[in-house]
């Protein structure tokens, strides 16, 4: 299993963000492959998955409220991340 990190920018329209996020939060937390995730001061979010593959996460994401509910998610990227150093390094699967 490898580290991938997926970013989100959401839309101007927070009051729908407003109204899809308990079930946005709730579907995360029966992720097993996430790690951690939250918002960005940018209007978007970050979110670490351990999976397979990029394309595992993103079909993954699919599913997310926030981009299934529609007009939440405006750009969504997903990249591999190799952990090289930090306080936090360890916290984390081996890359």
């Amino acid at each position: 299993m490898a580290v991938f990190v997926a970013t989100y920018t959401y839309t101007p329209d927070s009051e729908l963000r407003s109204a899809v996020r308990s079930r946005h939060r709730s579907w995360l937390r029966e992720q097993p492959g996430l790690l951690v995730s939250g918002p960005t001061d940018a209007d978007g979010a970050v979110l670490v998955f351990e999976a397979a593959s990029a394309t595992e996460v993103e079909q993954l994401l699919d599913h997310d409220p926030f981009v299934t509910e529609g007009g939440i998610v405006a750009e969504r990227a997903v990249a591999g991340w190799t952990i090289v150093m930090g306080s936090l390094q360890d916290a984390f699967p081996a890359s």
